[in-house]
């Protein structure tokens, strides 16, 4: 068993461990959703019709197509990751955008955010594959109610 610094704090730690995965898998899907709603919807100062433009600019086609599907999948695949619903081909269909945000975005950029870098991008792209690996997990629509995991 691990020793801890602060033994005291060890009830606090086995009692709130539980809620340590779906923290993470729910502050992905929620980090995740306002960027599909710029896409799609415009919302927080987006531009589904800007975005597009680079999209194009950038070689992704067809560009609006590729926005709503973008869009899509940050937005309804974090509400999926949010619930747990759905949760492997939510992260699964998460990791792919983000790789590709990677790869055709940021990569030139260089590590940092600040740049537009991939940081933050592979940052999500790693959490989405820790849940696609793990699942919704015990608070998660997909065990609570469907009673299976994917």
């Amino acid at each position: 068993m691990t020793k801890l610094f602060i033994p005291a704090l060890g009830g606090i730690y086995e009692k709130l461990s539980c809620l340590a995965y779906p923290l993470v898998r729910i502050t992905t899907g929620l980090f995740l959703m306002p960027h599909g709603a710029t896409k799609l919807f415009g919302w927080f100062g987006g531009d589904p019709e800007k975005t597009a433009e680079f999209f194009s600019k950038i070689g992704i086609e067809p560009a609006a197509t590729m926005v709503a599907a973008a869009g899509a999948v940050e937005f309804f695949g974090g509400l999926l990751l949010v619930l747990g619903l759905f949760t492997r081909p939510a992260a699964a269909a998460i990791v792919v955008l983000l790789t590709v945000a990677v790869t055709h975005v940021h990569l030139a950029n260089g590590f940092f955010a600040y740049k537009g870098g991939y940081e933050h991008a592979m940052m999500w792209a790693f959490f989405a594959l820790a849940v696609f690996f793990r699942g919704g997990g015990a608070f998660s629509v997909d065990r609570a109610v469907i009673g299976k995991e994917f």
